[in-house]
């Protein structure tokens, strides 16, 4: 009984370290983006929305939040129009060098973000295109693509090929039986996957900067601004992510509960 209570309480202590690692550094922004001084440094000297109303003024800091959910939002729908099917493709047909495609497919993510921006850029100007914010969706979604097949793959390795049998069997068309039994099975994957290619493309730093043109996004901006230091406006738009990312937690949530009703 001692011997288990022990090695209850170190793996508890272990969890809480850990915790405490990795979650102390988002409070101490958080509380830094109220402190109405310029300094970071403790103690605060008071509390203040000046930085968040400075944010609201700064129009620079706004056009790249607002290209970075542009960004984020149109790689994540490109991803998942790409990742579900090839998902599919790599799941029920056999073809010749299939498993070498898997790995292809998966290649990009493994690559240092440095050479993916370096290999598009390369792409792009022997095509003769423009750099702007749509190479960048799609240097982002290349980038991605590994994150949607390899989530959506395992999670239809679980899925009982009955389901889709009886569907067919039943005389259910193809295209019904993927928007009636496979997709709503898979429905958890395929948001997982998306919430995390949409995070992953929102503060993606080596290939945008390759692949970016005239137009900031929200890192390109802050890696700019960090010669001058951390500033305040920094650490409030720090915490409105933040929020947004637990907005987004919680809505996916709700859908994979709601699935599991």
């Amino acid at each position: 009984m001692m011997q288990r209570y022990a090695a209850d309480t170190a793996f508890m202590t272990f969890v809480a370290i850990l915790m405490a690692f990795l979650y102390i550094p988002i409070w101490v922004l958080i509380v830094f983006s109220f402190n109405d001084s310029r300094s970071l440094t403790w103690p605060l000297t008071g509390f203040t929305l000046e930085w968040y109303e400075k944010l609201w003024n700064n129009s620079q800091l706004q056009d790249a939040i607002g290209n970075s959910f542009y960004v984020a939002s149109c790689a994540t729908v490109l991803t998942l129009l790409v990742g579900v099917p090839a998902a599919l493709a790599l799941h029920r047909v056999n073809f010749p060098g299939k498993k070498v495609f898997r790995r292809l497919v998966v290649l990009p993510i493994t690559l240092p973000g440095v050479v993916t921006g370096i290999s598009m850029l390369n792409l792009f100007r022997v095509l003769g295109f423009n750099l702007s914010l749509e190479t960048v969706i799609l240097g982002h979604a290349t980038a991605l693509l590994a994150v949607v097949v390899t989530q959506v793959s395992a999670r239809l390795e679980r899925l009982p090929k009955s389901l889709e049998e009886a569907s067919a069997d039943l005389g259910a068309p193809p295209l019904h039986t993927f928007l009636h039994v496979t997709l709503p099975n898979i429905r958890s994957a395929v948001i997982g996957a998306g919430l995390l290619s949409f995070v992953l493309s929102f503060d993606e730093i080596p290939v945008t900067f390759f692949l970016t043109g005239r137009d900031n996004t929200l890192p390109m901006y802050i890696y700019s601004t960090m010669r001058r230091g951390v500033t305040p406006e920094i650490n409030a738009v720090g915490t409105l992510i933040v929020l947004f990312s637990l907005i987004l937690i919680i809505g996916a949530v709700i859908a994979t509960r709601e699935r599991k009703k």
